[in-house]
């Protein structure tokens, strides 16, 4: 291991840390200065063998302060830990020893073991740190050692010499547009363009002529001819995101392109020549919007050539510290400011969560950490509070004995049960009200026989009808207490306002 430096002009402090950390078996050096310092810096460049596992600084020596020393180390070293000692123990001194990206801040006399158990805590990030930051070289565009991210990894893989179309599935927030891109990137289309659209995001008026291009004079205010994103994608890929949202005439106009490679620009005359890979991605159950009349069967089929799955975050809770420590670099390099670190204990409250917004949801997490969190070391007391919250609640069920399979979130795959199953008051719900003055028993046993009816029935939607009873039942609850207020009733119940939103739209309260 590197040995620990210590930097500080008084020599007893110097002995008394060195035979100290000696006895803990990690290896010291010493300087009384910060020229030393940088001087064996430079010298350590060369050989990192050579350089500090954790540095130790007094604040104020002769010749340079800690403080000054803190950033010039920070500025070629950003992960090694310092710690920033002082005998001025004032607001000041630790404020700026934190903003200049101190891993902690002890101030003198100190406690020894106290001081030997911070530096031992900091040799423990400063290595975890270190294998993170291999990891982060060697990772590719996305992350993921979940086995259904490893899945998709081998799906791209094999698709990397086709120019087949396909159709990404997964909820909002999972990342599809990066699929999308490395389907394109490791495709033989790699050196054409890649654009993408999201169909749901453009007004019905405006979407035929982003998708095909306008002539001069096809509507008011053509002044000039305007090409379309399928000429913009000419020799690469366009990716079509939220087309379960797309308008149904549009989806002929789409279904004659996939059909014959041809089109017509708005107010056109002249058929142009598509030479473009279609991927297209959605969040909704197309399977269930033919059935329902909103997307066309026959654009469907074609659509969905090769479809590729991808899963929540809740379902690759393991991936959740690299994407975390990756996107707390992204967030510090896009804000110029150092990034932090996260405790064991943070990441696992962030696993926890269900992060109903998915992998974008976290990202954007960290960026609120990035500028909010105290530290340079992110505890979890300074999550967010949907975090802390919504943490709490994966804990409430056990507490009113409710069955764990209820209030789990159904697997992506299953069907969403529509008509009286979502709608009907059952036993299990009329239990749940029950629960106060008859015990959670009632409610238990009524969930139980509801099952065993379901099973016996031969029903495989047992799951999903379940679940969604009981999370209409509960919502509905908490509306009523409330009178109707979902900010205050998602309070209530101890999750998110986006969650409370989120499952009064998939359940259909409203």
């Amino acid at each position: 291991m590197k040995p620990i430096w210590i930097v500080d002009d008084d020599q007893s402090i110097r002995f008394v840390l060195e035979k100290a950390l000696l006895r803990e078996d990690l290896p010291t050096r010493s300087f009384t200065n910060t020229r030393e310092v940088l001087a064996a810096l430079e010298q350590a460049d060369d050989d990192e063998q050579q350089g500090p596992q954790v540095l130790v600084s007094d604040i104020r020596m002769p010749g340079g302060s800690g403080l000054d020393l803190l950033d010039k180390i920070k500025a070629k070293h950003p992960g090694l830990p310092v710690i920033i000692m002082t005998a001025f123990s004032d607001l000041d001194s630790a404020v700026s020893a934190f903003q200049g990206g101190a891993f902690e801040y002890l101030p003198k006399p100190f406690d020894l073991p106290r001081a030997v158990e911070l530096i031992r805590r900091a040799v423990d990030e400063s290595q975890r740190e270190e294998v993170a930051e291999e990891r982060m070289v060697a990772a590719p565009e996305m992350l993921g050692q979940a086995p259904a991210m490893q899945d998709v990894f081998r799906a791209i893989g094999r698709l990397s010499q086709s120019n087949v179309t396909v159709l990404i599935t997964g909820e909002s927030g999972s990342g599809k547009e990066l699929v999308a891109r490395a389907l394109h990137k490791h495709s033989p289309r790699a050196n054409g363009p890649f654009v993408a659209i999201n169909t749901a995001a453009i007004p019905k008026d405006l979407l035929e002529s982003e998708l095909f291009g306008h002539e001069r004079g096809a509507f008011t205010g053509a002044q000039t001819m305007r090409r379309g994103r399928f000429e913009q994608a000419e020799g690469g890929t366009l990716f079509l995101d939220e087309i379960g949202d797309m308008p149904f005439d549009l989806q002929t106009r789409l279904l004659r392109v996939l059909s014959d490679g041809h089109f017509y620009r708005v107010g056109g005359h002249n058929s142009v020549k598509a030479n473009v890979r279609v991927i297209a991605a959605t969040h909704q159950d197309l399977e269930q919007r033919v059935k329902l009349g909103g997307f066309r069967e026959d654009l469907f089929h074609r659509l969905n050539v090769i479809r590729l799955r991808l899963p929540a975050l809740r379902e690759r809770g393991e991936d959740v510290p690299a994407l975390t420590r990756h996107f707390l670099q992204v967030s510090a390099r896009q804000l110029g400011v150092e990034p932090k670190r996260i405790s064991d204990a943070a990441l696992t409250r962030l696993a926890a969560f269900s992060f109903p917004g998915n992998v974008r949801q976290l990202e954007n997490i960290c960026h609120w950490l990035t500028v909010m969190a105290p530290a340079q070391l992110i505890e979890a007391k300074d999550l967010p509070p949907e975090v802390m919250a919504v943490g709490v609640e994966g804990h409430a069920p056990e507490a009113a004995a409710a069955p764990a399979a209820v209030v789990t979130h159904a697997p992506a795959t299953l069907p969403v049960a529509v008509g009286s199953d979502a709608a009907a008051p059952p036993a299990v719900a009329s239990e749940v009200v029950e629960t106060s003055s008859a015990g959670v028993s009632n409610w238990e046993s009524g969930l139980e026989a509801e099952a065993q009816a379901l099973l016996a029935a031969g029903r495989t939607d047992v799951w999903d009808v379940l679940t969604r009873r009981f999370e209409s039942r509960l919502i509905l609850t908490a509306l009523a207490n409330t009178r109707g207020r979902r900010i205050e009733a998602a309070q209530k119940l101890g999750i998110g306002r986006n969650t409370i939103t989120r499952k009064i739209q998939e359940l259909g309260i409203e």
